[in-house]
């Protein structure tokens, strides 16, 4: 009886031993971080409609829907990519020297069902985060060429972007081994990867496609700007989850990236308004909205590394660099239709650049001139990558398939031509 117990004793002990080990090898789930980062998820998704908002009110009434399919669409392209390989490529371990990552885990999302993170939120939650990013990069490009090129061309060309342009990138800055990360660039939410590679694919579509038919000659006003303030609201919304749920926790370092952004929205908004008060005397809600977006952007990259005395100055900075870069593409005249140079990939530079003179105590990782040339050297990365290889890409798109829409169905307004449908039940098509 005796030698029964200790039997069953030892084998309690052995159970213990075992699920102590098993606790220690796989961590628990983090319930208050994942309720958190589910909820930042959702806020990103948020922004993809609200791009589509505005940008779907900035162009002529003809031309809302096929707009606003641009964003709807990547939800759908890079939706299924990022599942299929797009997060492997992303964080997966290097493969070809590093260009992109690689993981048989990560392929069709197979190898994470049950797995959790060392921050304590299921992986599935930390890739389906990371693909919301994939999905709005390649439809804030859109806005450059709005209004004139063909759908199929355009989805053609984002998942073709989406894998050789955005995924590499996504890794040099983000992924454990990927080469700027190891270098130490910060890049907290995305400047880099998002809106710099973002804003140099605009500037070379722009140019490759060239302009509107009749711009700059034929006026172009906005169909609804009254949607697209709409739009912009729930960019700033969502941009809380963009920037503060890149802490990937729900803590201090959570509520300093929410509290930098809120101010820099804030900073760049008042300082356009103040610019377009001294200069012209009335301030307009495009202006206003435009302003949020530069503080916004600008401090993406900043969000997790500096104090909300330097995000004033990151979003104020960002908006007038961003008015006059507006400025000299109106006298240089190329047709960035929406601004997504002037607005995302000016304030990018500046935020990745410029953070360097505003960190807190302890942020970066080595001395101010080393993460300067860091910072600068990651941002002309992402800017030669994306220029060249959007060149490359669309050049491709547009000898193959088609890229540009003819003259008549450009005259005809994209709503019509190639979705058959109308935004608005209005009658001048032409407006």
């Amino acid at each position: 009886m005796r030698q029964q117990k200790l039997t069953v004793i030892a084998a309690v002990l052995l159970c213990m031993v075992g699920v102590a080990h098993a606790a220690e090898g796989s961590p628990e789930v983090d319930t208050g971080t994942t309720a958190w980062m589910l909820t930042s998820t959702a806020l990103v998704l948020l922004m993809i409609p609200g791009l589509a908002m505005f940008y779907g009110g900035l162009v002529r009434t003809k031309n809302v829907l096929g707009t606003m399919m641009h964003s709807f669409a990547a939800m759908a392209v890079v939706g299924v990519l990022w599942m299929v390989c797009g997060y492997s490529m992303a964080f997966g371990p290097n493969i070809l020297g590093g260009w992109f990552g690689w993981n048989p885990d990560y392929f069709l999302l197979k190898g994470i069902d049950t797995t959790i993170t060392d921050a304590g939120i299921p992986e599935y939650v930390f890739a389906m985060f990371q693909g919301k990013f994939a999905i709005i990069t390649p439809a804030l490009i859109a806005g450059a060429f709005a209004e004139r090129v063909k759908f199929r061309g355009y989805c053609i060309f984002i998942a073709l972007w989406s894998l050789i342009v955005y995924n590499p990138l996504c890794h040099w800055v983000w992924a454990s081994d990927g080469f700027l990360f190891e270098k130490g660039a910060i890049d907290f939410a995305g400047g880099t990867v998002i809106h710099i590679s973002a804003g140099a694919a605009a500037l070379v579509a722009a140019f490759y496609l060239g302009p509107r038919r009749g711009y700059p000659k034929t006026a172009m006003h906005p169909n609804n700007l009254v949607m697209t303030l709409m739009g912009a609201g729930l960019l700033w919304v969502g941009w809380f989850g963009f920037n503060a749920g890149s802490s990937v926790e729900s803590g201090l370092k959570t509520a300093q990236a929410l509290t930098v952004t809120q101010v820099a929205a804030a900073s760049g908004a008042l300082s356009w308004m103040m610019l377009e008060g001294l200069l012209h005397k009335k301030v307009t809600t495009l202006g206003f909205v435009s302003g949020v977006l530069a503080g916004l952007v600008a401090i993406t990259p900043a969000a997790g590394d500096v104090l909300p005395w330097g995000a004033l100055v990151l979003g104020m900075v960002a908006s007038v660099l961003c008015y006059f870069a507006i400025e000299m593409k109106n006298k240089l005249g190329y047709d960035d239709t929406l601004d997504v140079f002037g607005i995302h990939g000016i304030a990018a530079l500046w935020g990745a650049i410029g953070l360097v003179f505003f960190l807190r105590p302890g942020a970066g990782s080595g001395s101010f001139f080393g993460q300067l040339w860091v910072q600068t050297e990651g941002a002309l990365v992402s800017l030669a990558y994306s220029g060249i290889m959007t060149f490359v890409l669309i050049v491709f798109v547009d000898k193959v398939f088609g890229f540009r829409l003819s003259e008549a169905d450009e005259k005809a307004g994209m709503d019509h031509s190639l979705h058959s449908e109308r935004g608005f039940g209005m009658l001048n098509l032409n407006s």
